[in-house]
């Protein structure tokens, strides 16, 4: 039993990481519809706004990492719950169900309240 769930949790971090691996390559050769307009007029906004800039940098990585760890939580949720259901009451296996939910979830809320301090700490430098 403890095999099979090995297989079924392989199975999905294969899965996800073939769908992160196809949806995140970014587009080669795309024309950039700004570089016409900057051509015309170098001192408009869009144009002196810089887009590598620290906020927008540490935005990016805590955004993914936020995705990151919220698909591995729910993943996890689901895990627990499969246990908890297969469990047959084994009382150890419903124990370690209810701790793979709890910790999941805490984790998710640790998660919530360090995006929430890194976003505050962001927008005051």
């Amino acid at each position: 039993m403890i095999k099979g769930m090995k297989q079924a949790l392989y199975g999905f971090i294969a899965v996800f990481a073939i769908t992160v691996a196809v949806f995140a390559v970014p587009v080669v050769g795309a024309a950039d519809p700004l570089s016409a307009a900057c051509a015309a007029d170098p001192t408009a906004t869009v144009c002196t706004t810089s887009t590598n800039n620290f906020n927008s940098i540490i935005t990016i990585i805590v955004n993914t990492l936020l995705f990151l760890i919220g698909a591995i939580s729910v993943l996890m949720i689901i895990i627990g719950a499969f246990m908890y259901t297969t469990s047959g009451g084994d009382s150890a296996q419903l124990t370690k169900a209810k701790n793979t939910i709890l910790y999941s979830i805490v984790g998710l809320v640790v998660a919530a309240l360090a995006y929430a301090i890194v976003t505050y700490v962001v927008s005051v430098l």
